[in-house]
């Protein structure tokens, strides 16, 4: 079978860590940094810039970018929510690794849980559209993603149908279009582990059908019912050899949402049983299993 290319994004240090024991030592971080980067993978998100009053495992974040020995080869990178936190990073690369920007719409179709993580209601999120693309026409962008989270069901409004999240995925992407933005990628986020593998082929088939021109696809995906795996795997068997799936997981599949009313358990993809998957299906990460393992311990 022509497989997808595939992307690796490893969340541990951000999604992982994120609600974790914020007095885990600085020191046995930059350890670990150390002993991911010998791993092979090549992509690994090391925090974000936000506040601990809010996130207190991020208190000594740029502590740990100052003192982290980068290893070639390793695309750092950063959680970038708004422009303070992209001007951070930027003073901050290297060894963060900067990225070409998108234009970028991206919304919480679950109120309540939108509303308990960044302050604002789905409606007041939709009216800052229309700015969030000037600034990006202003800078010159040309190119654009459109994303959701929650995007299966909540733990506070049930689940979620087809129609609902197609619909705001529509209305992200007829606004690029009007503004003369070229959407390439489509993210798809279960912050809190509602989807199953059929809905997983069903609404990528949909979204290949509606815009066949869009060949990316970022895939956020929880674990809290044990559906994370399967998903990614349904997702591969529906993608083919013209796309690429930007996936995401944590060492020992550690973390989980903050606000999404389940804690750790949400989890997420483990990375070492991702891996172990990918390459038995044929598709070669580069990764070094056995050195990955001891990074899970």
């Amino acid at each position: 079978m022509a497989w997808p290319a595939v992307i690796y994004n490893e969340e541990v240090m951000r999604e992982g860590f994120g609600i974790e024991d914020a007095a885990i030592p600085l020191e046995a971080k930059l350890a670990l940094l150390d002993a991911l980067g010998a791993t092979g993978l090549r992509r690994i998100t090391l925090g974000a810039f936000v506040s601990p009053k809010f996130v207190p495992q991020m208190a000594r974040f740029e502590e740990m970018l100052q003192r982290l020995t980068p290893k070639p080869g390793v695309a750092y990178l950063v959680f970038i929510h708004n422009a303070k936190a992209k001007r951070m990073a930027e003073r901050y690369s290297p060894p963060l690794t900067m990225e070409e920007e998108l234009a970028t719409l991206f919304i919480d179709i679950c109120d309540v849980h939108g509303r308990r993580n960044v302050n604002r209601s789905i409606d007041e999120l939709v009216a800052l559209w229309p700015e969030t693309i000037a600034d990006a026409k202003r800078r010159g962008l040309t190119r654009a993603r459109i994303g959701i989270a929650s995007a299966w069901g909540s733990n506070f409004m049930g689940k979620f149908s087809p129609a609902y999240r197609m619909d705001f995925l529509e209305r992200e992407y007829r606004m690029m279009i009007a503004a003369g933005l070229v959407v390439e990628e489509i993210g798809l986020h279960d912050s809190q582990s509602w989807c199953l593998p059929h809905e997983m082929e069903e609404d990528l088939a949909e979204c290949k059908r509606r815009w066949p021109s869009v060949k990316r696809f970022h895939l956020h995906m929880h674990d809290a019912r044990g559906m994370a795996l399967p998903s990614i795997y349904a997702a591969l068997r529906t993608l083919d050899a013209s796309d690429t799936v930007l996936l995401e997981g944590t060492l020992g599949g550690i973390g989980g949402g903050q606000y999404g009313g389940n804690g750790r358990a949400s989890a997420m993809a483990p990375t070492e049983d991702l891996m172990h998957m990918l390459e038995g299906m044929g598709i070669p990460t580069g990764v070094d299993l056995g050195k990955l393992i001891d990074c899970v311990w």
